[in-house]
């Protein structure tokens, strides 16, 4: 199969688009139930092709992400690099699950990003904890199947590789 001249943009597109989508302003009641964007594409490309897409692609994506919110420099960049030194570290297993229990494992691994995201905001400034920052835990685990399809369409129809 040849390969698009488009082929080797759409992960860095898709990231892109990603970013977009965790910034974009929302009113109040949807900020709170906005997905983690970027682990759903992070998350997607790391099961599909780890070999391009791995834990230096998350923490320069994470620093991108730092810099757009005005976070201290470095706290996403951690938090994506541990779940997708997580996601990678075991692509091989979780590519066999079911879309369904990939949505549950992405929602463990968002619950794990919002607890190190929350305990190194923390440490450093003087935040606490408020049960509103887990709903992006739940709206992200059911975005997952809709995101995994979305991606694997157009993984196909570029023939990315």
């Amino acid at each position: 199969m040849v390969r698009s001249p488009a082929s080797r943009y759409v992960i860095w597109l898709s990231i892109l688009v990603a970013l977009m989508l965790q910034i974009m302003p929302m009113p109040l009641w949807a900020d709170v139930l906005r997905p983690d964007w970027v682990i759903l594409v992070l998350g997607y490309w790391t099961l599909a092709l780890p070999e391009r897409v791995n834990v230096g692609v998350a923490f320069f994506t994470g620093l991108v992400l730092d810099i757009l919110l005005g976070t201290v420099l470095g706290i996403h960049a951690l938090a994506l690099s541990v779940v997708v030194f997580s996601l990678a570290a075991n692509y091989q297993r979780l590519r066999n699950y079911s879309v369904w229990q990939q949505a549950a494992l992405v929602g463990l691994l968002a619950a794990l990003y919002h607890l190190v995201v929350f305990w190194l905001q923390h440490l450093l400034t003087d935040i606490y904890f408020i049960i509103d920052y887990l709903w992006p835990v739940v709206t992200t685990m059911l975005f997952w199947p809709w995101s995994f399809l979305i991606l694997r369409k157009l993984r196909r129809q570029f023939r990315v590789r």
